[in-house]
């Protein structure tokens, strides 16, 4: 009983202080060579930083997630447990909370400049040194895109933190994923970015998240049409700019950068775990699973037909082994 009012107290104190907070950067130049003006980047942070700065846990947000939502991972029973971890969540680039199209003055929709996921990973580290003034991290760990930003913090950043866990992310696209991602984007500007062309991504979205073993399962075709209809609907609350944006630093993520594997490998300082979802319809395992082999990682399989959403369906076994991983 006692052992959780404390608890209890705890997340009452760090309510306080995961707010909403902004790092405005400024003129940030990207590694295209385009500059997006105004960067701006949202973070909050949960917990408390140890004495000797060696407790930080940064996390990325996944694709289109924003900060907030992702604040369950700083809770006590999940991973970035806050109780003992000082963790700092940060929204990704073009998540619609830090810069994005639907929120640059200057560089409103379609003006707002290509960015990629180092990009993303290159704000985060300036974040971390230049405002909350911390040298090393102790872990970086994210979820889908999240966890493709995970693995670009190895070969950007390799000795800035001493673990790090990507879950089901991928340290590069496949052709299935290049064709899967390229397909919602070409819908996207084919349909000039509209509301109706949304409701078309929206679906094809829900279509790969889970399998089609889970889809028939859980909706019978009775209830079809109001399945649909509320998949158009949500679409109606999604900004076509914000979306395309993460699609493309997406399609174009690739750790190597022209390397083979077994030498971008030998740059990685820090130990790994890698989670995958073995049916994952959206982001594939393959990539992710070849160069955890090379690195000698750990390698967590989510088996289940939930696909990309295994984390959800079998999220007791993915915490206890990313928990024994930490700790």
């Amino acid at each position: 009983m006692k052992k959780l009012f404390i608890i209890t107290l705890l997340l009452l104190v760090q309510s306080a202080y995961a707010q909403q907070r902004y790092y405005q950067i400024g003129d940030f130049q990207l590694e295209n060579g385009q500059v997006l003006k105004d960067c701006k980047i949202g973070y909050r942070t949960f917990g408390k930083l140890n004495a000797g700065k060696s407790n930080a846990v940064l996390v990325p947000t996944w694709f289109t997630g924003t900060s907030q939502q992702k604040s369950f991972i700083a809770n006590p029973s999940d991973i970035a447990d806050s109780t003992k971890y000082f963790v700092i969540i940060v929204d990704a680039l073009g998540n619609g909370v830090s810069s994005s199209p639907s929120n640059s003055v200057s560089q409103k929709d379609k003006l707002f400049p290509v960015v990629s996921i180092r990009d993303m990973v290159a704000t985060q580290y300036k974040l971390v040194k230049e405002v909350l003034k911390i040298n090393h991290l102790y872990a970086v760990t994210g979820i889908s895109m999240g966890g493709m930003q995970s693995f670009q913090w190895m070969m950007s950043y390799p000795d800035f933190m001493d673990k790090v866990i990507p879950i089901i992310g991928s340290p590069k696209q496949s052709t299935y994923d290049k064709l899967y991602w390229n397909l919602q984007l070409n819908s996207i500007e084919r349909g000039q970015y509209s509301a109706e062309a949304m409701k078309t991504i929206n679906a094809l979205h829900q279509l790969n998240l889970w399998t089609p073993s889970y889809r028939e399962a859980h909706t019978n075709t009775e209830e079809y049409a109001s399945y649909i209809k509320k998949i158009e609907d949500d679409a109606l609350k999604l900004n076509a700019y914000d979306w395309a944006t993460q699609l493309r630093a997406m399609i174009n993520h690739d750790i190597f950068q022209g390397q083979k594997p077994e030498e971008a490998f030998a740059k990685v300082k820090a130990k790994v775990m890698i989670v995958v979802a073995t049916q994952d319809h959206m982001v594939n395992p393959q990539a992710a699973i070849r160069f955890g082999k090379l690195l000698k990682a750990p390698i967590v399989e989510l088996t289940g037909d939930c696909g990309h959403m295994a984390t959800s369906c079998e999220g007791d076994k993915m915490r206890a082994h990313i928990k024994g991983f930490l700790d």
